[in-house]
């Protein structure tokens, strides 16, 4: 029986849900699942710049998953430029460090050290925890 997968770390959540080409007709149909923890690979090692060890230290995974998950996200995000489908960031096998909330009003992503029912940025007191689509 094979080991049980672990769950990546996430560190914050995504501020957006994904990303669609413009300059062309898009088939709502035809998007591409870019998965959380492929999001978080490419931001600790590209936008962060971190090496992949200390990425994968940072997603509590040994390296080499790091590196499988991050050349999966790589290929996914080459495909979605090339054929100009849409990337949509949602499901993985990850965990949250804590708890996050997102405004229904303004989007504004707030920690769950914060008081969940004041956004803060906006006079909106509609906050629902963050929906996490698997």
């Amino acid at each position: 029986m094979p080991r049980p997968k672990k769950k990546r770390k996430i560190n914050n959540p995504p501020k957006m849900l994904g990303f669609e080409p413009f300059g062309i007709k898009i088939d709502k149909k035809e998007h591409i699942n870019l998965q959380y923890e492929e999001y978080e690979s490419i931001k600790l090692v590209i936008y962060d710049s971190l090496s992949q060890i200390e990425a994968a230290e940072k997603m509590e995974v040994s390296r080499p998953t790091l590196t499988r998950i991050y050349n999966s996200a790589l290929k996914k995000i080459g495909q979605s430029f090339v054929e100009g489908k849409a990337i949509l960031i949602k499901g993985g096998d990850f965990e949250f460090d804590k708890d996050w909330y997102k405004c229904n009003t303004c989007f504004k992503l707030i920690d769950g050290k914060q008081d969940p029912k004041v956004c803060g940025e906006c006079p909106a007191y509609n906050m629902d925890e963050l929906e996490i689509l698997k």
